[in-house]
């Protein structure tokens, strides 16, 4: 079997970087060596694009140290549009020389400037196949403002909210307070367009909003506010079909909180104590069918491309209240993602090389 060329797209400028390398490093360690060369193309906290290493234990996820791309004085060449996919590095020395022709990119970037279309834009332009999600899907769901309206647009829960400029927030924050009261406490504050829960507060009470705000301003001059759902936490993990076949959704888990109160970035990629992640989760098969059948309609509303994961909230009622969805998800090794599509009969490996053969179909 002739070998296709990857590039291993990671890194990047948001605040997410370290966990876009985390994710490297499982996908180094993971991806078919047999089926695909592998170009890892890192993206440093200021922008560059450099050549890194293909070493998947140098971004291994350590909650003591946690791996970042760094600029080592190489510069990637993007090819131009319209002629070969042919990709050149530049050394430190300047000397230059080919990487080869690029079949496909994998870019595993989290956040604004990599998961919000910009990216996606880009690899548009240089008419390069890209798996994952494309420019509109990416943009639609990296700002939770937005992607809501999307969803209530097809008739999809979601929870009550409004959206906070940083502008109007200094100007006027009494009548915002009052309208946070109207939603009804507790609420949770989150930067409009952050994900891995960066920024992301729960406000108990009218005392604790400011410093909620505070944090989420911290990270968007966009914030939403929304009332806090008491229900299980459930996560489906969705895949584009394959040609004409519909949508694909694996079974849900859930996310157990112990001690916590939410699934913080600790819980998230540190391992820490609160949260368990179970898969599948202990759902009835009626509800198992109604979380996956929400979350495909879900992908599509957004017009979702490659992959999704889907959040949701299971009320004491019954309800599905869909919390969000993100286009790259968390996608290291204990990552809910391919936890859900492992339980589902589909391995981490198997994972990958689906996502590259969608963006290669």
């Amino acid at each position: 079997m002739q070998q296709a060329t990857v590039a291993v797209l990671f890194g990047g400028r948001s605040s997410e970087h370290e966990i876009s390398s985390a994710t490297a490093g499982g996908v180094l360690g993971a991806i078919d060596r047999e089926r695909y060369r592998v170009v890892p193309i890192g993206i440093t906290r200021d922008g560059v694009f450099v050549l890194e290493q293909d070493d998947p234990e140098r971004f291994r996820l350590n909650a003591e140290k946690m791996p970042e791309v760094v600029d080592n004085g190489t510069r990637v060449i993007w090819p131009m549009p319209g002629g070969a996919r042919e990709l050149r590095v530049e050394r430190a020395d300047g000397s230059v020389e080919s990487l080869g022709e690029i079949d496909v990119v994998l870019p595993i970037l989290h956040g604004v400037h990599g998961e919000d279309g910009t990216m996606q834009g880009f690899l548009d332009i240089l008419e390069l196949p890209y798996a994952g999600g494309g420019v509109l899907d990416s943009a639609i769901c990296m700002d939770k403002h937005f992607m809501k309206i999307a969803l209530q647009s097809d008739g999809i829960a979601v929870a009550p909210w409004i959206t906070v400029r940083a502008a109007r927030w200094a100007a006027e924050p009494d009548a915002i307070r009052a309208e946070i009261e109207a939603l009804s406490y507790p609420v949770f504050v989150k930067p409009a367009r952050a994900g891995s829960s960066v920024g992301v507060s729960k406000a108990h009470d009218a005392s604790e909003l400011d410093e909620a705000m505070r944090i989420a301003f911290a990270e968007d001059d966009k914030v939403l506010v929304e009332t806090g759902i008491v229900g299980r936490e459930i996560e489906v993990a969705v895949l584009e079909g394959r040609g004409s076949e519909p949508t694909r959704a694996s079974l849900p888990g859930e996310i157990v909180l112990t001690t916590r109160e939410f699934y913080d970035f600790e819980g998230k990629y540190l391992g820490g104590d609160g949260a368990d992640v179970v898969c599948p989760a202990d759902l009835t098969d009626e509800q198992i069918e109604r979380i996956r059948e929400i979350g495909a309609r879900s992908f599509d509303a957004v017009d979702g491309r490659g992959l999704a994961r889907v959040d949701v909230f299971l009320t004491e009622s019954g309800e599905i209240v869909v919390n969000e969805l993100n286009t790259m998800p968390g996608f290291t090794p204990i990552s809910m993602y391919p936890k859900c599509w492992i339980a589902s009969g589909l391995g981490y490996a198997d994972l990958i090389t689906e996502l590259i053969e969608l963006a290669r179909a």
